[in-house]
């Protein structure tokens, strides 16, 4: 969720519990185990510290629970998510070595890479970790589902609940919980995700969804990532930036209708494939205007810091500005023959 602070991920993961204990135990075993296998590997302690080599270690254990047809506390799972969880700083880093050449962040993909790779080699009928049957998406809009029939209620609580499934999680108190623990860290993290997760839900409703899909939060959550990661997280935020992420998330949504239902024949699941390539489009982009400016990856921090970090380089920008042009006036007046007067400097 782009949050490094210690209080946000303890309300995180306390609504983790609140979903599903199961779940919030194989998340926390792959935090564990991808966070001391990048220590082993001697990866960046900085970036170990700041988290981000758990993330996508947390991601792949709570979906490879969610996504096993065993249930709750089928112990044995705890062995593919220790060795999957394991391989998030290999691919991590492997993926950091060419995302690098263009200083782009390797987001989730690590996890989308792992979680599928281990639901394509194990499947619905395997002997000891069936996955569940992911059937084709190729339903239009289902006949019963009209503007009627829509559940205003429901469809508020998508909201939240689209911001929960980030971590698979369909609660509405869990997604509360999450909101509350992004708002501790930044309002503006939070006011994206809410923005983001709401455009996933219209743009269901649009594409004619069905209704028990965007009221699950499943139009949401690729939708409120990429907004959160345009709107302020990689751009300084700026009422330019603040549309490019709006744009962003109707974008992701269009792209996850069209994943989803190519990943479904493969009996796959979309995972976040459409926050992540959503997101490198938006990356990439060139622009002239300077109010759109991309941050170098080592200065990224929350968009209220962002903000304060672009100020201050406007500021020493100036200064060194006035400073030049001070200097070349005393070196004009000494050329021309005039009276050295001794100009002030600016610092």
């Amino acid at each position: 969720m782009f949050v490094n602070n210690p209080l946000s991920g303890l309300l995180i993961t306390t609504g983790l519990f609140l979903q599903n204990p199961w779940w919030a135990l194989n998340g926390l075993l792959g935090t564990i185990v991808s966070t001391v296998s990048a220590i082993l590997l001697g990866q960046n302690r900085e970036a170990i510290s700041a988290g981000l080599y758990g993330y996508n270690g947390t991601l792949v254990g709570i979906l490879m629970a969610v996504f096993s047809a065993k249930g709750s506390w089928y112990w044995w799972l705890l062995l593919p998510n220790g060795f999957m969880s394991m391989m998030c700083p290999v691919v991590s880093s492997a993926l950091s070595s060419v995302a690098s050449k263009w200083d782009l962040p390797i987001f989730t993909l690590p996890f989308n890479i792992l979680v599928c790779l281990h639901i394509a080699a194990t499947g619905p009928n395997h002997l000891y970790f069936p996955q569940v049957n992911i059937q084709p998406n190729d339903r239009l809009h289902p006949p019963n589902d009209s503007i009627q029939s829509l559940n205003i209620t429901q469809l508020f609580l998508s909201v939240p609940v689209g911001v929960g499934q980030v971590y698979g999680c369909d609660s509405p108190w869990t997604g509360g919980l999450i909101l509350l623990a992004l708002l501790l860290s930044s309002p503006t993290i939070a006011f994206h995700a809410i923005l983001g997760s709401a455009a996933g839900m219209l743009s269901g409703l649009a594409l004619a969804a069905p209704h028990k899909d965007i009221y699950s939060g499943l139009w949401g959550y690729n939708c409120a990532l990429s907004c959160i990661a345009i709107g302020g997280v990689f751009y300084v935020i700026t009422w330019q930036t603040h549309l490019l992420a709006l744009i962003c998330a109707f974008f992701c949504a269009y792209m996850t209708a069209a994943i989803s239902k190519l990943m479904s024949v493969l009996a796959l699941p979309a995972c976040t494939w459409p926050f992540c390539l959503s997101a490198f489009i938006f990356l990439l982009i060139s622009s002239e205007i300077p109010a759109i400016c991309r941050l170098p990856l080592y200065v990224v921090s929350c968009p209220e810091e962002n903000r304060r970090y672009q100020k201050r380089m406007k500021a020493a920008e100036e200064a060194q500005h006035s400073q030049q042009s001070s200097s070349q006036d005393k070196a004009q007046l000494t050329e021309d023959g005039g009276p050295d007067v001794g100009c002030s400097d600016y610092d």
